[in-house]
C-alpha cells in the first residue's frame, strides 16, 4: 500500500497491478496516520512483511536562510515520518520477521549546498536505522538504508532551480545519468525486502551509479 498527502500524486494511474495496491490519503508526520496505515494493510493483505520509508519534503535554501518552518517540514516528513511508521509496523514485522528499507541521501553524505534541513533529517534517519537494526535483529527484523540517485519529481524541481548543481552531479557520475526510479532503484528495494538479503542489516547501500563510494 502507499500513503501520500497528495491524493492525485499517490494514485499512480500507470501501475500495472492497481488491484494489488491500496492507497491511503494522509499526513505521514502524524503518528495516528501511521497506525491507521498498518491496520489498513493488515486488513487488506492479512500480514505485513516489509516497510519502505521514502517520503520527504524539504526546502532548498542556503543554510542561513532556512526558517523554523523549513526545518519543521523536513524533520516532520522525513525523520518523524520514518520513525512513526517504524514504530507502528514493528509489532507486525516481528510476527513475520520482515524488513525495513529507509531512504538516506547522497546529498546528506556529501553535504550538498542548499540542502541543510534535508541532509540533517536524512542523516538522522540513517542513525535511527542503525540503532533499530541492532535492537531488532533479535526479533528477526532487518533494517537497511538506500541512498538513491534517481530522477524523481523532486529532482526535476531541483534541476529547474539549481541547474548548475544538477549538471555538476550528473556530469561527475560514472554512468553519466540519474537512475530510473522503477528500473534502477525499485529492484534494489525489492532485494532488500526479500529473503535473498536475509544476512544484511544496518547497511547503507548506494544506488547511485557509482557516484559515492562508501568506505
Amino acid at each position: 500500500m502507499a500513503i501520500d498527502l497528495n491524493e492525485d500524486a499517490g494514485k499512480d494511474k500507470e501501475l500495472s497491478n492497481p488491484e494489488q495496491i491500496v492507497f491511503m490519503n494522509g499526513d505521514i508526520s502524524k503518528e495516528a496516520v501511521a497506525n491507521d496505515a498498518v491496520k489498513m494493510a493488515i486488513s487488506k493483505f492479512g500480514k505485513l512483511t516489509g516497510l519502505v520509508n521514502n517520503a520527504h519534503a524539504s526546502k532548498q535554501k542556503p543554510f542561513m536562510e532556512q526558517t523554523e518552518e523549513d526545518w519543521a517540514l523536513s524533520m516532520n516528513t522525513g525523520l518523524y515520518g520514518t520513525l512513526n511508521f517504524m514504530k507502528a509496523a514493528y509489532p507486525e514485522l516481528k510476527k513475520t520477521k520482515g524488513a525495513v528499507v529507509n531512504f538516506g541521501s547522497g546529498a546528506a553524505l556529501l553535504g550538498q549546498k542548499n540542502q541543510v534541513s534535508y541532509a540533517a533529517a536524512k542523516e538522522a534517519i540513517r542513525g535511527l536505522s542503525r540503532v533499530a537494526a541492532n535492537e531488532w535483529a533479535e526479533d528477526g527484523i532487518r533494517v537497511n538504508i538506500v541512498c538513491p540517485l534517481a530522477f524523481t519529481e523532486g529532482v526535476a524541481q531541483w534541476k529547474e532551480s539549481h541547474r548548475d548543481q544538477y549538471d555538476e552531479v550528473a556530469g561527475k557520475n560514472p554512468m553519466q545519468r540519474f537512475g530510473d526510479p522503477q528500473k534502477d532503484i525499485a529492484p534494489i528495494i525489492a532485494f532488500l525486502l526479500s529473503d535473498d538479503s536475509q544476512y544484511m542489516t544496518g547497511q547503507t547501500l548506494m544506488a547511485d551509479g557509482g557516484d559515492i563510494k562508501l568506505r
